[in-house]
């Protein structure tokens, strides 16, 4: 395989095999590690993550990886679980997360057509121009499983919609997340993921 060499931050989500698959088709090599020194050097690095916010900060203080993610240059790709710790923090167990990109993440609200999770595909829109979105149709389906969510904000590049609006896709810098599974969205999510191997460093 080629192409750039990509770290996967293990921060005990239970989607890694499939998002080592993601990238096995697209002929790119994905390691999953928590060595710092391996994660400082990839040309890009990925923070999933499946579960409780503060279990997952747990794990990443462990391995002494909270300045490390904090100080990273190279493109950063946030999915899920971790959309939300590369933001201020989280209501879920009112936990401090990693604060890079400005936020809170919320409970969704539910309702009887809306209930929380939120499982299975929404549409997601555009709201601003980032590379990872290239050729990217507007209102493609992405596959979401979550309980809480960011609000819109000016770091919103994409939204959703469960019973309100809120942040599919935010960014900050070289620090791009989404808050859908791209590893389980078909093509879009491969495109997504395609767009992320070919970000300039």
């Amino acid at each position: 395989m080629s192409g750039p060499a990509i770290a996967i931050i293990d921060s005990g989500g239970a989607n890694i095999a499939s998002l080592l698959y993601a990238f096995e088709r697209l002929g790119t090599s994905a390691k999953l590690t928590t060595d710092p020194d391996r994660i400082r050097s990839a040309d890009r690095v990925i923070l999933p993550g499946v579960g409780a916010a503060r279990d997952a900060m747990s794990r990443l203080r462990e391995y002494q990886l909270i300045d490390v993610i904090r100080k990273l240059t190279q493109p950063v790709l946030g999915i899920c679980l971790g959309m939300q710790l590369l933001t201020d923090a989280s209501e879920e167990e009112d936990v401090d997360c990693l604060g890079i990109i400005p936020g809170t993440a919320r409970r969704l609200p539910a309702d009887t057509t809306c209930p929380v999770p939120n499982m299975g595909w929404c549409a997601v829109s555009r709201t601003g121009r980032h590379a990872i979105l290239r050729s990217t149709d507007d209102g493609s389906y992405f596959y979401f499983l979550h309980s809480y969510a960011l609000p819109v904000s000016r770091y919103t590049t994409a939204t959703a919609e469960h019973a309100s609006i809120f942040s599919a896709v935010i960014c900050r810098d070289n620090f791009v997340a989404a808050q859908f599974h791209p590893e389980r969205s078909a093509d879009a999510g491969s495109r997504l993921l395609a767009n992320f191997v070919g970000l300039a460093p």
